[in-house]
């Protein structure tokens, strides 16, 4: 069984409930091998959806650098960015989001839900069947006789939520037992295929 909790949770009250369970950090402030499945962490050679030649280091520098604001508009800059560092781009500095751009050329602009549905979740999918598989194997494999709980600071499951960021561990979770959002997961063949 896989559950998802805030990581500002102390530990002892999660596992007040779950005495039993695993904790598994999977922000970028992980210590081990799952800093692997942070947004930030650089792969290197992610798609960048519908932008034919562009590839971006992590999926969140394909999400910020699509991201277009009043004053600046796409910065394909951030996709070279392996720091894990200044990758988010703010309305502070840009003023107001107006959508993410399909498409480092596109014409159309995406407003908050479909950009999820129509570029970060299918690239953070692209992530985890080609960056990280052995990693999805081995919580397929230990969740079906333990309790995971994946850290992550943003606990919202809800793709139709625009108040609250997406909980990438909800992805990990949802991938992992064959629900991911928007298609199927591929099959436990091809998982294995993934792995070499």
């Amino acid at each position: 069984m896989i559950l998802i909790a805030n990581k500002r949770t102390k530990p002892e009250t999660l596992l007040k409930s779950h005495p039993d369970a695993i904790l598994a950090d999977v922000t970028s402030k992980a210590k081990d091998g799952l800093v692997k499945l942070s947004p930030f962490y650089p792969h290197g050679g992610i798609p960048v959806p519908f932008s034919e030649g562009y590839t971006a280091t992590c999926v969140e520098a394909v999400w910020q650098g699509l991201k277009v604001f009043e004053t600046c508009d796409v910065d394909v800059s951030l996709f070279e960015n392996d720091t894990m560092r200044n990758i988010k781009r703010t309305t502070r500095k840009y003023g107001k989001p107006l959508g993410h751009r399909k498409g480092v050329h596109g014409s159309e602009l995406l407003d908050y839900i479909e950009a999820r549905k129509q570029i970060y979740i299918p690239t953070y999918r692209w992530m985890l069947e080609n960056k990280v598989g052995h990693i999805i194997e081995r919580l397929r494999e230990a969740s079906k006789t333990k309790t995971i709980i994946l850290l992550d600071y943003d606990t919202n499951a809800d793709v139709e939520n625009p108040k609250k960021p997406l909980s990438h561990a909800s992805l990990v979770k949802a991938y992992v037992e064959n629900t991911y959002p928007y298609g199927d997961c591929a099959t436990e063949e091809s998982h294995q295929l993934n792995l070499f």
